[in-house]
């Protein structure tokens, strides 16, 4: 797929390939077609024109939540609590 914008959008191979114009969107079902091939999906993931899948970023804020829930049992339990 060939973008015709002026200036040309990113290609599917540059790091900044996610700032393509949509040509087609599903919202319902949660992804976009970019004019330069790729598939956008609402998660941050995508599919290029090649076939390679590129897995969404990890959510720091994810991250740091399990971190504290994990932390928040290893005290309960060093205060004789139960952890489940």
């Amino acid at each position: 797929m060939q973008c015709r914008h002026v200036p040309p959008c990113p290609g599917a191979a540059d790091t900044d390939r996610e700032a393509a114009r949509v040509v087609a969107t599903h919202p319902e079902q949660g992804w976009s077609l970019l004019c330069n091939g790729v598939v956008s999906f609402d998660d941050c993931g995508e599919l290029l024109p090649d076939g390679r899948a590129v897995a969404a970023p990890v959510r720091a804020g994810l991250a740091l939540a399990a971190r504290a829930e994990a932390s928040l049992g290893i005290r309960h339990a060093a205060i004789g609590g139960r952890t489940h």
